[in-house]
């Protein structure tokens, strides 16, 4: 009896601490939530201070439910995330296997691929939208630009010129208008993150077996089967892995939708928290247990998963 209360007594304090830092904040959320708190109410100066005399039960909740950019916002935070997720995926693991090889300069390119990884969000945001996206000055109009260029000069050439005076003038894109922030926060999310599946996928392959892969070369198996039916299953795993953390993080984008564009037309849940936050708190704990709702089921979702590929 002894030896197993000992064991409890020491995990004791860790675990009082971790409900402590869990609990306390997800019951204040959940009790801002069920009552009127606005921070700047000159018509009513009670609902500014926290009191159970502000009770509105479940009123946020139809509020935030009845708000135009609710759906929106969920709609807009699953694209983002499952984008991300499609997309860092299929390059981790094609950029893993490609310097998965032996080949001069190999650590040098290793540590240049996970460099971006390090990159402060913010940093990675502005970089983006200025220099490489930017329709006048980025590298995006400089290239556009360049096309244009190159096309008018080729429709003055005798043999090709008639060919190249069917093509339109190409405009860049502007990534900063209601329809397409949302892909930029996917570039440069996926650019930034991409380095962390490659480096999960690139320590997975160091255990590969490669007695199965000899026979396989053997056997006369092509490189897309033993990449498909070797290369793969081996994966599996380090994939899951690699999914769940990532679906955690980007559930919670911020930086990257206010940089771009200040969410205009480009919001997700974080994002619309921090606009009711800004005077309406009863309403931004609404959606904030609503996001814990929806990072619940996304997570249920994904440890199903996760276990399914341990249990193979």
């Amino acid at each position: 009896m002894s030896n197993r209360k000992l064991p409890r007594m020491l995990q004791s304090p860790a675990v009082i601490l971790l409900l402590i830092w869990m609990l306390v904040p997800l019951s204040m959320t959940l009790y801002f939530s069920f009552i009127r708190y606005v921070l700047n109410n000159l018509r009513r100066p009670e609902w500014t201070t926290p009191s159970v005399s502000n009770w509105r039960g479940l009123g946020n909740y139809e509020f935030v439910l009845k708000s135009k950019d609710f759906l929106f916002a969920i709609q807009n935070s699953l694209l983002i995330v499952c984008s991300i997720l499609l997309l860092t995926v299929v390059l981790g693991v094609l950029i893993a296997v490609l310097i998965n090889k032996s080949f001069p300069g190999q650590g040098v390119v290793r540590v240049l691929l996970i460099s971006p990884f390090f990159v402060m969000p913010a940093v990675n945001a502005v970089l983006w939208i200025n220099m490489i996206l930017d329709p006048v000055l980025g590298l995006q109009g400089i290239a556009v630009a360049g096309i244009n260029e190159t096309i008018a000069g080729l429709r003055n050439t005798p043999l090709i010129g008639g060919f190249f005076s069917l093509w339109p003038e190409f405009n860049p894109i502007s990534f900063r208008a209601t329809q397409t922030s949302a892909y930029a926060v996917i570039m440069m999310v996926t650019w930034q993150w991409t380095p962390f599946a490659v480096l999960i996928f690139m320590t997975s392959l160091q255990s590969e077996d490669q007695q199965q892969k000899e026979a396989a070369i053997l056997d006369g198996a092509s490189a897309w089967s033993q990449f498909r039916f070797l290369t793969l299953p081996h994966l599996g795993r380090p994939i899951a892995i690699v999914v769940m953390i990532q679906a955690i993080f980007h559930l919670s984008l911020y930086a990257e939708i206010e940089i771009v564009s200040r969410g205009n037309g480009n919001k997700n849940l974080p994002y619309l928290i921090g606009e009711f936050a800004n005077n309406n708190i009863g309403a931004a704990s609404a959606t904030g247990i609503f996001a814990v709702i929806l990072a619940n089921i996304v997570a249920i979702f994904l440890l199903r998963m996760v276990g399914k590929t341990l249990m193979e």
